[in-house]
Protein backbone atom coordinates (compact mmCIF):
# COMPACT_ATOMS: atom_id res chain seq x y z
CA UNK A 1 0.00 0.00 0.00
CA UNK A 2 1.32 3.46 -0.89
CA UNK A 3 2.20 5.84 1.92
CA UNK A 4 0.54 9.21 2.09
CA UNK A 5 2.74 12.26 1.59
CA UNK A 6 2.11 15.97 1.69
CA UNK A 7 2.94 17.14 -1.82
CA UNK A 8 4.43 20.62 -1.90
CA UNK A 9 3.45 21.04 -5.55
CA UNK A 10 -0.21 19.93 -5.21
CA UNK A 11 -0.36 21.51 -1.74
CA UNK A 12 -2.36 18.56 -0.42
CA UNK A 13 -2.05 15.03 0.94
CA UNK A 14 -1.59 12.50 -1.88
CA UNK A 15 -0.20 9.02 -2.43
CA UNK A 16 3.26 8.46 -3.85
CA UNK A 17 4.66 6.07 -6.39
CA UNK A 18 8.14 5.00 -7.35
CA UNK A 19 10.02 6.67 -10.17
CA UNK A 20 13.66 6.16 -11.15
CA UNK A 21 14.82 9.72 -10.41
CA UNK A 22 13.14 9.59 -7.01
CA UNK A 23 14.57 6.17 -6.23
CA UNK A 24 18.07 7.62 -6.67
CA UNK A 25 17.21 10.15 -3.94
CA UNK A 26 15.60 7.50 -1.70
CA UNK A 27 12.05 8.78 -1.98
CA UNK A 28 8.88 8.63 -4.08
CA UNK A 29 6.94 11.11 -6.17
CA UNK A 30 3.42 12.43 -5.97
CA UNK A 31 1.03 10.13 -7.79
CA UNK A 32 -0.88 13.13 -9.17
CA UNK A 33 1.75 15.62 -10.34
CA UNK A 34 5.06 13.63 -10.41
CA UNK A 35 6.69 16.11 -8.01
CA UNK A 36 9.47 14.59 -5.89
CA UNK A 37 8.84 15.37 -2.22
CA UNK A 38 12.09 15.20 -0.29
CA UNK A 39 11.23 17.29 2.76
CA UNK A 40 9.30 16.65 5.95
CA UNK A 41 5.99 18.57 5.95
CA UNK A 42 4.24 19.76 9.09
CA UNK A 43 0.61 20.88 8.85
CA UNK A 44 -1.92 21.90 11.47
CA UNK A 45 -5.05 19.77 11.39
CA UNK A 46 -7.31 22.81 11.75
CA UNK A 47 -5.57 25.14 9.26
CA UNK A 48 -5.28 25.05 5.47
CA UNK A 49 -2.61 27.77 5.56
CA UNK A 50 -0.10 26.39 8.05
CA UNK A 51 2.61 24.38 6.28
CA UNK A 52 6.22 24.12 7.44
CA UNK A 53 8.92 22.11 5.66
CA UNK A 54 12.44 20.97 6.46
CA UNK A 55 14.84 18.24 5.35
CA UNK A 56 14.89 16.71 8.85
CA UNK A 57 13.23 16.87 12.26
CA UNK A 58 14.26 16.09 15.83
CA UNK A 59 12.35 15.71 19.08
CA UNK A 60 13.68 17.60 22.12
CA UNK A 61 13.31 17.07 25.85
CA UNK A 62 13.85 19.78 28.44
CA UNK A 63 14.69 19.82 32.14
CA UNK A 64 12.20 21.14 34.68
CA UNK A 65 13.93 24.53 34.53
CA UNK A 66 13.22 24.56 30.75
CA UNK A 67 16.87 24.09 29.75
CA UNK A 68 17.77 21.62 27.00
CA UNK A 69 18.12 18.03 28.21
CA UNK A 70 18.37 15.64 25.22
CA UNK A 71 17.45 15.16 21.53
CA UNK A 72 15.74 12.14 19.94
CA UNK A 73 14.69 10.87 16.53
CA UNK A 74 11.37 9.46 17.84
CA UNK A 75 8.25 11.20 19.05
CA UNK A 76 7.11 10.80 22.66
CA UNK A 77 4.83 12.60 25.07
CA UNK A 78 6.76 15.38 26.80
CA UNK A 79 9.00 16.13 23.80
CA UNK A 80 8.69 18.96 21.29
CA UNK A 81 9.33 18.88 17.57
CA UNK A 82 12.04 21.04 16.02
CA UNK A 83 12.46 21.35 12.27
CA UNK A 84 15.89 21.90 10.71
CA UNK A 85 18.18 23.71 10.45
CA UNK A 86 19.12 22.77 14.00
CA UNK A 87 20.47 26.12 15.16
CA UNK A 88 19.05 29.52 16.19
CA UNK A 89 17.35 29.82 12.78
CA UNK A 90 15.23 26.65 13.00
CA UNK A 91 12.12 26.46 10.80
CA UNK A 92 9.61 25.65 13.56
CA UNK A 93 9.39 24.35 17.10
CA UNK A 94 6.20 23.07 18.73
CA UNK A 95 5.20 23.16 22.35
CA UNK A 96 5.39 19.87 24.28
CA UNK A 97 3.62 16.83 22.85
CA UNK A 98 0.67 15.84 25.05
CA UNK A 99 -0.66 12.94 22.95
CA UNK A 100 0.44 10.82 19.99
CA UNK A 101 -2.86 10.36 18.16
CA UNK A 102 -1.69 8.16 15.26
CA UNK A 103 1.66 6.86 14.06
CA UNK A 104 2.08 5.17 10.67
CA UNK A 105 5.08 4.68 8.37
CA UNK A 106 5.91 8.16 7.07
CA UNK A 107 3.23 9.91 9.13
CA UNK A 108 2.46 10.96 12.68
CA UNK A 109 -0.48 12.93 14.08
CA UNK A 110 0.07 14.46 17.49
CA UNK A 111 -1.33 17.01 19.92
CA UNK A 112 0.73 19.60 21.74
CA UNK A 113 -0.14 21.96 24.54
CA UNK A 114 -1.92 24.26 22.07
CA UNK A 115 -2.27 22.62 18.61
CA UNK A 116 -2.85 19.40 16.68
CA UNK A 117 -0.27 18.63 13.99
CA UNK A 118 0.26 16.12 11.22
CA UNK A 119 3.85 15.39 10.20
CA UNK A 120 4.57 13.74 6.83
CA UNK A 121 8.02 12.32 6.21
CA UNK A 122 9.50 11.91 2.71
CA UNK A 123 8.22 8.70 1.12
CA UNK A 124 10.78 5.91 0.91
CA UNK A 125 10.57 3.64 -2.12
CA UNK A 126 11.33 0.34 -0.40
CA UNK A 127 8.06 0.43 1.57
CA UNK A 128 5.96 0.49 -1.59
CA UNK A 129 5.91 -3.00 -3.17
CA UNK A 130 2.25 -3.04 -4.29
CA UNK A 131 2.52 0.08 -6.44
CA UNK A 132 4.99 -1.67 -8.77
CA UNK A 133 2.54 -4.39 -9.80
Amino acid sequence: MAKLIFCSECDKVTKHRNKMDAAKEGCGVCNECDHMNIRCRLVKSDSDRFIKASPAVLWLEFNEDKTFKEKFEEIAVGRCLIMSPFNHFFTWQTTLVTEVVEELPGYVKFKTENSTYELYFPAECEDDEEDNE
